[in-house]
């Protein structure tokens, strides 16, 4: 829901793990002595890091970022403008960041710096991350600032209190004034329909059946009542995540976590997950369920929803944006998506907006490689400082918003271009694309001038609907996609924030037996959707003996306990 997703990612080349930079290479060396930036004189590192001359830093994000210009957009070339510093960067496709973080820890060549997601643990424990506390003390005032009182949720461990990277995943303070996940229909089939009641599974089955009935083609192909991204980790987001989700459970990775004990298992184990998994085999059974769904790639996914046949999706929309500007620039906004939160029966709530505090865990690192880490901390401080964040969020003054009567206004035709030309939009401009590089405000907080850091507030978020989107709110009586869901005021604060993004145990067997796990589950869960519905119940009971025979109680031991040191790391500090 809120853009907070574990990934797991393919291979890539190890010989494009490093990237040509000026003033760093890959070089090994002590992490903690290294990140105290004392390779020479203090005076001699500040002068350097204070100028604004020609340096290129080498990046790798285990993310893609298919509008990535090579800092050739407007926002880029503005950065380099103003510190100096070009992102030489490189980024994950089609999964392939786990294994090539893996390459790099195996074989010590590392980018300057790097956003690893969940797989950070392996660079630390190969000696690739600087400590970056001294950094942050001496060079970071910006970086003190944003993180506040929330820096004790920076330390790795209660066991190594090193400071390896600086959460950019997660936004500060952040507010949530709009939804982008749950389960997604056209809202030319809402319209058509009369805008029904949409609250559970059967409501949401309901509407796409009746829609197909009346259209057994859209533009002259096949109507695809509902269809799923299973193609490697996407399988989280699009086929397993949901289970949860739509029983009453947040989203914490493959754990449910109980409030009560902190005790950590396998969200497959849940009863009521077996039910949603039922419900999907039901889909596929009556042919609403998209019968490629798990032969497909994730470009085939998009492709079909570009075509504006597909009714329904299961997804966040981070998942299908492409897809669905294309259906905006092609004229075709009636085809794009509403969000609402189904759950498998009435009993349940969703829990996509419960609140994890500050999210730390994420982020991006300095590795060993780098010759001038105080240059980098300074530039990345300087993308932390306010004047970095309006520019990375809002663009260029007089360009991209104008300053009218005291407040950051967007242009017409800016927003425009926005609204039904994002991708293009996006990499001519480059907003957005330098989110994860360095700390940042959430939506909601306002900056000393009494502007908000980002253009994601209310009114600005209704400005960006099409006019389709808005009839449909409007129809639901309400102002955003969020004003539908359960409010995070429902439900309390989790102390260990979002569990998937822990580091995880380094030594023994947790790895190994993790993977096993993730293996049955991808093979067994399609199995069971797509089999006749007298069988679901032994695959489904099956699968789950295979896990604990894989050793699942043993990494749900393991889990538990790193549950309780990030509550014990983390109490006292500021939800």
């Amino acid at each position: 829901m809120k853009g907070n997703t574990k990934k797991k990612f393919g291979m890539l080349l190890l010989a494009s793990v490093l990237l040509v930079s000026a003033g760093c290479s890959s070089s090994g060396g002590d992490s903690k002595s290294a990140g105290s930036g004392s390779s020479s004189s203090n005076a001699a590192q500040d002068a350097k890091a204070d100028d604004t001359s020609p340096i290129t830093f080498s990046f790798f994000g285990a993310d893609a970022s298919p509008n990535w210009n090579k800092m050739q957009d407007e926002i880029g070339k503005e950065i380099t403008k103003r510190t100096g510093v070009t992102i030489n960067a490189e980024y994950a496709v089609s999964g392939a960041g786990t294994d090539k973080i893996s390459l790099m820890a195996a074989s010590g060549e590392y980018p300057d710096f790097i956003f690893a997601k969940g797989d950070v643990d392996k660079l630390v424990e190969a000696g690739a991350m600087i400590d970056l506390t001294d950094l942050i003390d001496k060079y970071g005032p910006n970086l003190k600032k944003v993180y506040g009182k929330y820096m004790n949720r920076l330390p790795y461990s209660n066991d190594d209190k090193a400071i390896y990277v600086l959460p950019t995943n997660g936004a500060v303070d952040q507010q949530y004034f709009d939804a982008g996940g749950g389960f997604e229909i056209q809202n030319a089939v809402l319209k058509e329909l009369g805008y029904p009641e949409v609250k559970t599974v059967k409501d949401f089955e309901n509407v796409l059946q009746q829609y197909k009935d009346k259209h057994p083609t859209i533009d002259g192909k096949p109507t695809i009542p509902l269809t799923l991204d299973a193609d490697d980790w996407r399988i989280m987001i699009t086929v397993t995540n949901p289970a949860f989700l739509t029983t009453g459970a947040p989203d914490d990775g493959e754990y449910f976590i109980n409030p009560e004990t902190n005790e950590a298992q396998l969200h497959y184990k849940r009863p009521e997950e077996k039910e949603y998994f039922r419900w999907l085999n039901h889909m596929y059974n009556v042919g609403l369920l998209d019968k490629d769904t798990f032969v497909q790639k994730s470009d085939q996914y998009k492709s079909k929803i570009a075509s504006g046949r597909v009714l329904g999706l299961i997804d966040q929309e981070w998942g299908y944006s492409d897809a669905e500007n294309a259906l905006k620039t092609a004229g075709k906004a009636e085809r794009t998506y509403a969000h609402f939160p189904v759950t498998l029966s009435d009993e349940y709530k969703d829990h996509s907006f419960q609140d994890t505090g500050f999210v730390a865990g994420w982020g991006v690192g300095i590795t060993t490689a780098c010759k001038d880490p105080v240059r980098l901390i300074k530039f990345l401080d300087f993308l932390a400082s306010d004047e970095g964040q309006v520019l990375r969020n809002w663009g260029i003054e007089g360009k991209h918003y104008n300053i009218v009567d005291g407040k950051r206004v967007i242009p017409d035709d800016v927003q425009d271009k926005k609204v039904n030309d994002n991708a293009n939009f996006t990499k001519t401009s480059g907003i957005g694309l330098y989110t994860t590089f360095s700390a940042h405000y959430g939506d909601g907080v306002k900056d000393p001038s009494g502007n908000y850091y980002t253009t994601n507030f209310p009114d600005q978020i209704v400005a960006s609907y099409t006019q389709p989107e808005k009839d449909t709110l409007k129809a639901y009586g309400a102002t955003t996609w969020k004003d539908l869901f359960p409010s995070e005021k429902d439900f309390p604060v989790k102390p260990w924030g979002a569990a998937y993004n822990m580091a995880t145990p380094q030594d023994g067997n947790y790895n190994v037996i993790y993977q096993k796990t993730q293996d049955i589950i991808r093979k067994r869960i399609p199995e069971a959707i797509l089999a006749k519905p007298e069988q679901f119940d032994s695959i489904y009971d099956n699968m789950l003996k295979e896990l604990d025979a894989a050793g699942a109680k043993e990494i749900e031991k393991q889990y538990t306990e790193l549950i309780k040191e990030r509550v014990e790391l983390w109490s006292g500090s500021a939800q």
